[in-house]
């Protein structure tokens, strides 16, 4: 199966998504940084695919994730997560075996879950989308150091629902991020391939 990572990227930022409770999501969106009842302490999943986020909080419906958020953060913030991350699961030829994989688990401040990617109507596609989880030194970081801006999307998300029940599927597709391949090259990439 394909993995890759696409993204709505610029030569500086990546743009990830994330849903939260809108107690929490709309003070981010409102000043551009996570308040202190973020906890940065927990592991946190960002998604670099609008369609994956979608998939995972059913259109901003699921309970606590209300309010989907686009959150810009540097690249050099982003590959540093992908240069010390782990896959979150065990792969037989990768890892040398169990013991070495939970290892490197539990030295790593990222880890990486490839999901199958999502289309208009949340149907599995065959190709891998990326899911990072922060913890620790990633998790602090993201919040507190690579964040650029924090914008909430949630309307937008609701208006390509819409659109999408309403079979106008060109319309919804027009209002997507434009997401195309990032550039991580086998250096930040080989050993989070399964």
């Amino acid at each position: 199966m394909n993995h890759h990572i696409r993204a709505l990227h610029t030569d500086k930022t990546i743009t990830v998504y994330q849903a939260y409770a809108p107690a929490l999501g709309l003070p981010a969106a409102r000043t551009g940084r996570f308040p202190a009842a973020w906890k940065r302490d927990r592991m946190t999943w960002i998604k670099p695919s609008f369609l994956w986020m979608m998939y995972r909080c059913g259109w901003a419906t699921k309970e606590d994730q209300q309010t989907v958020l686009a959150v810009e953060i540097t690249r050099e913030g982003f590959d540093w997560a992908l240069r010390n991350a782990c896959l979150s699961h065990y792969v037989r030829g990768l890892h040398a075996d169990q013991a070495a994989w939970k290892r490197e688990l539990r030295r790593s401040p990222a880890r990486v879950q490839w999901d199958p990617e999502r289309d208009l109507h949340l149907n599995a596609l065959p190709c891998r989308s990326l899911q990072l989880g922060l913890s620790g030194e990633a998790s602090r970081s993201f919040a507190d150091e690579w964040t650029v801006s924090i914008t909430d999307v949630t309307d937008r998300a609701r208006e390509i629902h819409g659109l999408v029940r309403d079979g106008e599927e060109e319309a919804a597709a027009r209002l997507l991020p434009e997401e195309r391949p990032y550039p991580a090259g086998d250096e930040l990439l080989a050993h989070l391939q399964a």
